[in-house]
């Protein structure tokens, strides 16, 4: 059976630790994923990573999502400071995915993985939409 994953509303006003936000995105000038930490409301990693031209814009948004999952595994928290992240993606696509337990694709099979490795490890972590801001087009 699938590991599952936790996906709230983003304006659920409980207190996490970690919160980090994630984005991927393919255009004319490439693709690539952006991961931001920010761990007691301070801006602790700011990650960006270039992805190979044949990536989707969905992959890119999984693997900022792997990715960000891979680096929580490695923050020292002080004993008084909750084991709990909440994951906040502007990707619709992914959460349902997510939610999808006959969805099997690589990379959605990886972040569950990681997801459950955490929860062994006592971390609480619960993925949220956000909306994603708008591109402005500028025409003459």
């Amino acid at each position: 059976m699938a590991d599952t994953v936790d996906i709230c509303d983003s304006n659920d006003s409980k207190d996490y630790t970690i919160h980090i936000y994630t984005d991927g995105s393919k255009n004319e000038n490439g693709v690539g994923s952006g991961i931001a930490i920010y761990t007691n409301d301070k801006l602790t990693h700011q990650i960006k990573y270039k992805l190979h031209n044949s990536c989707s814009n969905n992959q890119a948004e999984q693997t900022a999502i792997l990715k960000a999952l891979k680096t929580l595994g490695t923050i020292k928290l002080s004993q008084s400071d909750p084991r709990t992240a909440k994951i906040h993606t502007d990707s619709r696509i992914t959460l349902l995915s997510l939610k999808n337990l006959k969805n099997r694709k690589n990379l959605i099979e990886e972040i569950r993985k990681k997801t459950a490795t955490l929860k062994r490890e006592k971390w609480k972590i619960v993925f949220t939409w956000i909306k994603a801001m708008q591109e402005i087009v500028v025409t003459n």
